[in-house]
């Protein structure tokens, strides 16, 4: 057990260049066995996973080579040298276009998620590289539940899982990484009508969790170490059946829409 108000996060070892129709769970499960400290599994952990792999075990990647463009899309490349291929695909993949200008384009994706690109990326997509995009997960909480299952049933521990993407913020510089599929945790903690450590009542504070929990991840995982899978032992967590809809902000309580 960790000490009290410990954090740990594992990277797991020696997962390969993931490709279309790998077993996500059981070489998640491979790198569990291989990693050093990880096992035995514990009531205090949760898995995250980033989106690169599970979209291309699932197979959600365009191949460019076989995107025609349209106007809009060749008429923004043009003007901010991007790829007028790619361009396309974010739009093709976008329910809503929020802004598209200054070589900015941030759309609303089917799922609902309000990002750069509708999440569309060219990096770290493997031997592919520089013909290939990926594409988000479908359904990324049913891509949790399905990794959550496997490792359940290889090591009997019902372990949580996170989907994590990295996104842009609003105002700030930077990105970090957020959940945007889960399993087996409610992704919010939802503190109003508890008091603070003064005894006041709290009105507002609700806390992102998953968010939280996908951000901790990624610290250890980094963007080029080649490392798409960590362990995070010893956060309080509200196990549950949550979804990332929960997190999703109604257009009523959108003060920017």
């Amino acid at each position: 057990m960790l000490a009290e108000s410990s954090l740990l996060v594992l990277a797991l070892d020696g997962i390969p260049e993931i490709r279309l129709r790998d077993d996500l769970g059981a070489l998640i499960g491979d790198a569990i066995d291989r990693t050093p400290v990880a096992l035995p599994l514990t009531d205090e952990d949760v898995l995250v996973v980033t989106q690169k792999i599970v979209s291309k075990a699932e197979g959600a990647v365009v191949d460019l080579t076989g995107v025609i463009p349209g106007e809009d899309a060749i008429e923004f490349a043009r003007r901010y040298e991007r790829d007028p291929r790619q361009v396309q695909v974010v739009l093709n993949e976008a329910a809503r276009v929020v802004r598209m200008e200054n070589g900015v384009l941030i759309t609303e994706t089917a799922h609902g998620f309000v990002c750069a690109n509708g999440g569309v990326d060219a990096s770290n997509v493997g031997p592919g590289s520089g013909s290939l995009v990926t594409l988000l997960p479908r359904d990324p909480d049913a891509s949790a539940a399905s990794i959550r299952a496997a490792v359940r049933e290889r090591f009997g521990v019902d372990v949580p899982v996170i989907v994590s993407d990295s996104f842009g913020r609003p105002w700030r510089w930077g990105i970090v990484d957020v959940a945007i599929g889960v399993s087996g945790l409610l992704p919010l903690d939802d503190l109003r009508g508890s008091p603070d450590a003064d005894g006041r009542i709290m009105r507002s504070t609700v806390r992102a969790v998953a968010d939280e929990l996908a951000s901790a991840a990624e610290l250890e995982l980094g963007k080029t170490a080649g490392r798409p899978v960590a362990i995070v032992r010893g956060a309080e967590i509200t196990r549950g059946e949550g979804s990332i809809r929960d997190v999703l902000m109604r257009a009523e309580n959108d003060l920017f829409r």
